[in-house]
């Protein structure tokens, strides 16, 4: 009687071998002439955007405009992806805008979680965080702490502007207008640009769910 281990053994290196040459064949990522990978993604779409080397690193702000046409207080959310160092205004569990934002350093990190906005305001400045002068004018402190830092006699704090404001901790954690690095360099809000804030502010609302990630 013929045995059927070599007629198995010879099958399975021949699916081996298959397998083997379907992989070899999978396509290559596309390169231009002088080596460099290719955007293999429609230019303007999000996933162009999103593939583009210099993402998450970009300051550029990705719009669908006819989405975010139809986005408003009632059907958006914000997601802060904290890694990436980016925000993304949703309507539904589409991207309607992508854009860079700045969060907290390691010693005063953004939260994570689920949070929701607790408040709006558009003119708001820091009871906490903000310049120091002196009676002459002169400022002394440049990155005050009203509660830690002395005033001169004579002089004044100034809190730091935080237009567009959206409360997220009754702490004092928000997501509004401030200086953007492409790293962490907040007192734990998350900044985003002058120009783009407006923008989200305008499409939420008080109870809006703000995701940081």
């Amino acid at each position: 009687m013929t045995s059927i281990r070599p007629i198995l053994f010879l099958f399975g290196s021949a699916v081996a071998l298959l397998f083997s040459s379907c992989a070899n064949m999978q396509p290559k990522p596309k390169t231009d002439a002088d080596g460099n990978p290719v955007n293999p993604h429609p230019p303007g779409t999000y996933e162009h955007f999103k593939a583009e080397p210099d993402y998450p690193k970009t300051y550029d702000v990705w719009k669908n405009e006819e989405l975010l046409s139809r986005t408003n207080a009632g059907n958006s959310h914000i997601q802060i992806n904290l890694s990436t160092q980016r925000g993304m205004l949703m309507n539904g569990e589409e991207v309607a805008m992508d854009y860079p934002i700045c969060s907290g350093i390691p010693s005063r990190p953004t939260p994570k979680g689920t949070f929701f906005i607790l408040e709006k305001i558009v003119d708001k400045s820091s009871n906490k965080y903000g310049r120091i002068y002196d009676a002459e004018g002169s400022l002394v402190n440049g990155d005050a702490d009203s509660t830690q830092d002395a005033i001169p006699e004579g002089g004044k704090f100034v809190g730091a502007p935080m237009r567009y404001w959206m409360r997220l901790t009754n702490d004092g954690v928000g997501h509004h207008i401030g200086p953007v690095r492409r790293r962490p360099a907040s007192h734990a809000c998350i900044r985003g640009p002058s120009q783009t804030m407006p923008i989200v502010y305008s499409k939420v609302k008080v109870g809006t769910r703000v995701e940081v990630q």
